[in-house]
């Protein structure tokens, strides 16, 4: 669903320039204009987060400029990347609008009084709760608003943008600060507040690699057929809500495929000296790598005088690059 988005970062954001809005989406952007700015920081913060997590893997989250899906054709196919893709846009954009609330850049959102109940031993309640439970409502009448076929795809969609956002919620946390006398902590007062963004890509990361594998099955009802999705193998346990799913296998991502999206691994830095997905063999799919040396700009030698700064020399070191063939 990140086909809307690429033109959504400039102010000021007029509702019908931005591509591929559906009816649902158009009325939310138009009734909702002041927090839309958020949204889209939201979904870009998602495709970054989905950059660093994936940056060692066959597919390393790639976007293209040009093109209204930002992701080419990856997302076309219900594979576990499609998954992690719908479920950390969806967390970033209930993470980005709940901090923007908190930040006052809004009138019709701001901090979170409903989580207050009693303070704990030597503490109470102080500063801005962030108000997750409103993030979340906004990404899902936002990113749900798409998904409303009663095809197996959009039964997936649904399940994997809830799953990013009950990651939101799940990660919520005391923040506290204290007062008194030179630091002392006499008075602590306290406060509901997000993770950073990268504890929701780790665990969404996580889900990824145990993402359940899904049949669709097509039931008669009297608004015509409906799919769903079952488990396919019955000795593991069913997904939770918690859980990414997905039913179709993902391309191998070594080989450049249009059809696929895949933009294959030639060229790509990999680590000679890991075992895992990012060390050469796997990266560069049996292919091979070449080696060779880059000279970097170091400072080196820094020494600190008193009082007070640092003064460092300029060292010139001789690194090997290891690039898949």
């Amino acid at each position: 669903w990140s086909q809307q988005y690429s033109s959504l970062g400039s102010q000021p954001i007029l509702c019908g320039s931005i591509p591929g809005l559906v009816p649902k989406q158009l009325r939310f952007c138009r009734n909702y204009i002041e927090i839309m700015p958020s949204v889209a920081e939201g979904v870009k913060l998602g495709i970054q987060e989905c950059q660093h997590q994936f940056r060692g893997r066959r597919w390393n989250c790639t976007t293209i400029d040009d093109s209204l899906a930002i992701f080419g054709p990856v997302l076309d196919k219900a594979t576990r990347e499609s998954a992690f893709v719908h479920a950390i846009a969806s967390a970033g954009v209930a993470f980005a609008v709940t901090r923007s609330c908190a930040e006052g850049t809004s009138t019709i959102c701001g901090c979170d009084s409903h989580h207050k109940g009693p303070p704990g031993d030597g503490w109470k309640w102080g500063g801005c709760s962030e108000d997750a439970d409103f993030g979340v409502l906004v990404s899902r009448e936002f990113a749900d608003a798409r998904e409303n076929r009663p095809d197996a795809r959009s039964a997936m969609n649904r399940h994997n943008n809830e799953a990013g956002r009950t990651t939101i919620l799940d990660h919520m946390h005391l923040k506290c600060k204290c007062h008194g006398l030179s630091g002392s902590c006499e008075v602590k007062t306290c406060w509901w507040a997000q993770p950073d963004f990268r504890a929701i890509g780790d665990y969404l990361k996580d889900k990824y690699d145990s993402a359940s594998e899904m049949v669709v099955e097509k039931h008669r009802e009297s608004r015509g057929w409906v799919e769903t999705l079952r488990a396919k193998y019955a000795l593991f346990k069913p997904p939770t809500e918690r859980d990414l799913v997905y039913y179709e296998n993902s391309p191998n991502f070594c080989e450049p495929n249009p059809e696929t999206g895949s933009f294959g691994t030639r060229d790509r830095t990999c680590n000679v000296t890991s075992h895992g997905i990012d060390g050469c063999d796997l990266l560069c799919c049996g292919r091979g790598h070449n080696t060779r040396t880059e000279k970097r700009k170091e400072k080196c030698h820094c020494i600190f005088h008193w009082c007070c700064y640092v003064s460092c020399q300029e060292c010139i070191r001789v690194y090997d690059v290891h690039t898949c063939k």
